[in-house]
């Protein structure tokens, strides 16, 4: 199959899904569980695709997880989070080069 369309397949399905709930409900969603539900979705995909990703960049789990602590420590002072990535990567680079 070409690659057009896989691109086009992929277009129709996300088409679908962001389209199919407009669809179905006209109403606004009375349900406070539901609603807060729907609203964290984003948020629990996006850590769920993220969080194992930062385990396996390095191909070392130990600087991965030296990097991540750092970052966990910077994050929770309050720094800017260009401050928390840069010294995040720093710290995983340097700990790789010494294990």
């Amino acid at each position: 199959m070409s690659i057009a369309i896989y691109i086009l397949v992929m277009a129709g399905v996300t088409y679908l899904i962001r389209m199919l709930p407009f669809t179905f409900f006209t109403k606004k969603i009375e349900s406070r569980f539901l609603r807060s539900f729907l609203y964290y979705v984003p948020y629990a995909v996006l850590s769920a695709m993220t969080f194992p990703a930062i385990f396996y960049a390095t191909g070392n789990t130990v600087s991965s997880a030296v990097g991540t602590a750092a970052a966990l420590i910077l994050a929770f002072l309050d720094l800017p989070l260009i401050a928390v990535a840069v010294a995040a990567s720093g710290t995983a680079f340097v700990t790789g080069l010494f294990l």
